[in-house]
């Protein structure tokens, strides 16, 4: 095991600077993952089939920073090639800290601006169903571990034309690229591991920031 490691994080070094690595979740952040209410008994997903991603990527600020994601095992190691991809582009990510979907306080930044995905919760009801912020009683691919949010600020969710999230109205105007926003390079990243983007659902409802294993 510890020699398949050691080949597969070899196969990632290719881009300089970039680094990746996948653990299993160790006890601190299982903890904090249950004390966030992000976990609980009844979840589609054990902790033991979540890992630990931990990936290089490139700020706002135009710095190399490491970064941290819960994911599903199964696609710990594709999504670090997705990730080794975006920092060959250079695409930048605000946050993507543990702390900022599993903390409190200080760990959520006041932005709200963070790149995430492990969350157990059912999947939202678009805003044109009228049921406001209700879930829909089906789970979201983040309660799996296979789906992320990237830059939701910049890739905002969209349903009949709104948002809910005020910040996020410059960006409804996907015509007018800018940093952070997804581009074709970042679409092709996420379908070389065979991820589809909410950006391209049919009909009004569109989730800009969100990637998952099967598109939904």
């Amino acid at each position: 095991m510890r020699a398949l490691l050691a080949v597969l994080v070899t196969s990632l070094a290719g881009t300089a600077g970039f680094h990746a690595s996948v653990r299993p979740v160790p006890p601190s952040v299982r903890n904090a993952i249950v004390v966030a209410k992000e976990w609980h008994s009844g979840c589609p997903v054990s902790m033991s089939d979540l890992r630990v991603l931990t990936v290089r990527y490139h700020g706002f600020d135009g710095r190399p920073h490491t970064g941290q994601l819960i994911v599903n095992a199964r696609y710990a190691w594709p999504l670090a090639n997705v990730f080794k991809r975006l920092y060959a582009m250079h695409f930048p990510i605000h946050h993507m800290q543990l702390s900022n979907a599993y903390g409190s306080g200080r760990g959520r930044p006041p932005d709200g601006d963070f790149t995430a995905s492990f969350e157990c919760r059912q999947a939202a009801a678009s805003p044109c169903s009228g049921l406001g912020p209700k879930r829909t009683g089906s789970w979201s691919n983040h309660a799996y571990g296979m789906a992320i949010d990237l830059n939701p600020v910049e890739n905002p969710y969209v349903g009949c034309g709104m948002t809910r999230d005020k910040t996020a109205l410059s960006y409804l105007d996907r015509s007018r690229v800018r940093r952070g926003m997804v581009t074709p390079g970042v679409l092709s990243a996420f379908q070389s591991i065979g991820w589809g983007w909410g950006g391209a659902w049919t009909g009004s409802t569109k989730d800009y920031m969100h990637f998952s294993y099967n598109g939904h």
